[in-house]
This record gives structure tokens, sequence and C-alpha cells, in this order.
């Protein structure tokens, strides 16, 4: 047994959402990223994340479904329209977040002209 889950909430689950699954919980469904979706009889929902714990790995047909605004359970084979883009995850903080072109200062051209 993985003793991990006992200390670190980090790892996928806690002791508590790995009892609560493993007893209460109803398996939904899953996603393209392998989160899994469980639902109880209280028609309360929860996620169990594959790898590390992150929010933004939802995606936007599961949050509605977890959130209660929709009760239709996503499919991954619902059409999408070309003009969506693939779903991911917040990259802040990574080393592969959005990182900007730098400007010299030279190149700035100042649209005001400051006091003196």
């Amino acid at each position: 047994m993985n003793y991990k889950i006992f200390f670190t909430w980090w790892n996928k689950q806690t002791f508590g959402t790995f009892l609560k699954t493993l007893f209460f919980g109803k398996l939904v469904g899953s996603d393209e990223y392998g989160n899994k979706y469980y639902k109880s009889k209280k028609d309360e929902r929860w996620v169990v994340y594959s790898g590390n714990i992150e929010a933004t790995k939802i995606t936007s047909d599961w949050f509605l479904w977890i959130h209660h605004t929709t009760d239709k359970i996503p499919d991954n084979k619902d059409k999408k329209y070309t003009w969506q883009k693939n779903h991911s995850e917040n990259l802040t903080g990574t080393k592969y977040s959005f990182k900007p072109v730098k400007i010299r200062k030279n190149e700035i051209k100042k649209k005001y002209e400051t006091w003196k």
C-alpha cells in the first residue's frame, strides 16, 4: 500500500477522500487527462486528479458538472467546434509559462511627455 496517502494531500487524494470514494463514491466518468469524477447518493460530486492536484486540470465540461451547473455527464465523444482550443491547465510558475518578449529601453516610444 502507498503510505503517502496518509500523510500528504498533494498525492492524488487525502485519506478521507480515499475512504469516501471507496464507500460512497460511484465512478461517473473520466476525462482525457485521466482525472476521475465521482458522485454520491446525496449528489455530492468530487474529482480524484491524476498526477499533481491542480484545479485548472478540470475541463470546462466537467467543471460545469462538478459545480452543479448542469446534470449532463460530459462525454469525450461530444462534438467540439473547430474554433475551440484544447484545454490546458494553468502553467503559471512552471517552465512552460508564458513569457513575453522583453522590450529594450530605447525601443519604447512614449505617447506623452514627462514633467520636468
